[in-house]
């Protein structure tokens, strides 16, 4: 058996790309979508993406605002589920049809879906915060952050 990669700490080598991530972060953070749905769409791409530092996160980070067990764990069969809206359903089905664009453009009917469900301003910051958690999960998984030790945070 191999040994798991070291941890690479990209953020001190390169501040700058890191400033910039966190920027977008906090853009994204402080829009309009409600923190449920936020931690909801950053588990599930973080799920399809097999990044257990981000899962670990924010699954903890979830738990730590109130979102119930159920719902975290149906959220990788949540299209059988009942216990999401239809609006977080709309974020769901665009959060993996954008996370696994490379197999498939976004269909029509998924971004329409998505678009009736939010204001402009909504579906906007939407799809920044899964361009933005896929860009956090890349940089997790390439530098090996190791799962398991993350605290969460208090509230959005």
């Amino acid at each position: 058996m191999t040994s798991a990669p070291e941890f690479v700490n990209i953020y001190k080598a390169f501040p700058a790309g890191y400033r910039a991530v966190d920027a977008l972060e906090q853009a994204v953070r402080q829009g309009p979508l409600d923190h449920a749905l936020f931690e909801l769409v950053k588990l599930r791409a973080s799920q399809i993406n097999g990044c257990a530092y981000c899962i670990d996160m924010h699954y903890k980070d979830a738990r730590a605002a109130g979102e119930t067990e159920e719902r975290l764990y149906m959220l990788s069969a949540w299209e059988e589920a009942t216990v999401y809206t239809e609006q977080e359903r709309a974020a769901l089905a665009l959060t993996e049809a954008i996370t696994l664009i490379s197999e498939q453009h976004v269909p029509a009917e998924v971004e329409a879906r998505a678009r009736s469900c939010f204001d402009e301003e909504s579906y906007a910051a939407l799809v920044f915060l899964i361009g933005t958690i896929n860009l956090w999960n890349r940089l997790a998984i390439t530098s090996h952050a190791e799962p398991g030790k993350y605290q969460p945070r208090t509230t959005g």
